[in-house]
């Protein structure tokens, strides 16, 4: 929250001084998942099914809240993910795999944002594709992430050795063009600017392509999958900084 949300790009915006990446619309829709959900549906892309909650109803009186849970129950079974809407990085998300499991990860996440999701559990490879440009933006080579904990949590994501890139992913030929379009159409719907990183599902037994979110300030270190994906795709690091500095530019005088 404030640094990729929107508040400092409005800031910004403000002392026209030019920056990296989203506006505060593109921002703000990147950070909050149920906003980034609906864009997503309204430009025609597969997700996996969720729930939109908010604090009030999980720390509601006694009767509402077990009607609450049924419902996730029936609607989308076990295991599924709650996460809070607005938070990046794998925070305050769990897996729950049982009513005492989702009844302490609806409490964890309602501690962190008033608004929740809720999203089923799918058995599925994830990769991810990186966008770079403004308003014809490229698409890397898809990369993929796998690792042995649970899921990609906080600690996987920001522990080295923890989880593996593979760059790029071994996927049919087909099934990358596809992912590499949905990242540039989740992209625009969003109003992404400068840099993205899409994740996706690949459910391989089904040959169905979900997508998962768009982060618009992807993780820029030595090991992270943005720089690495484009160094794949033959932009190495100075030519990538430079090319993000050259469309901050462009885009600030823009309006």
């Amino acid at each position: 929250p404030n640094g990729e949300d929107g508040t400092v790009q409005g800031l910004l915006t403000l002392m026209q001084v030019p920056f990296v990446g989203s506006g505060v619309m593109g921002s703000a829709i990147g950070m909050d998942k149920l906003a980034m959900k609906t864009a997503f549906a309204q430009a025609g892309l597969p997700q996996v099914q969720y729930m939109a909650i908010n604090r009030a109803q999980v720390w509601s009186n006694p009767c509402v809240y077990p009607k609450l849970c049924d419902q996730i129950e029936a609607t989308l079974g076990y295991p599924c993910f709650v996460k809070p809407a607005n938070l990046g990085s794998s925070v305050g998300i769990s897996k729950a795999i049982n009513r005492a499991q989702l009844e302490a990860a609806l409490d964890s996440a309602a501690s962190y944002d008033r608004r929740l999701i809720v999203e089923a559990g799918v058995v599925a490879r994830e990769v991810e594709c990186a966008v770079l440009g403004n308003d014809q933006p490229k698409a890397s080579i898809v990369g993929e992430i796998t690792f042995q904990s649970d899921f990609y949590d906080y600690e996987t994501k920001y522990t080295e050795g923890r989880a593996d890139l593979i760059i790029p992913a071994q996927l049919p030929e087909t099934i990358s063009q596809k992912i590499q379009e949905m990242a540039i159409t989740a992209f625009l719907a969003i109003d992404g600017a400068g840099l993205a990183r899409v994740d996706f599902f690949y459910i391989e037994s089904t040959g169905e392509i979900l997508i998962n979110e768009i982060n618009t300030l992807p993780g820029f270190t030595a090991t992270s999958m943005y720089p690495q994906l484009w160094a794949a795709s033959g932009v190495q690091f100075p030519q990538l900084v430079d090319q993000l500095v050259k469309l901050a530019l462009e885009r600030s005088t823009d309006h």
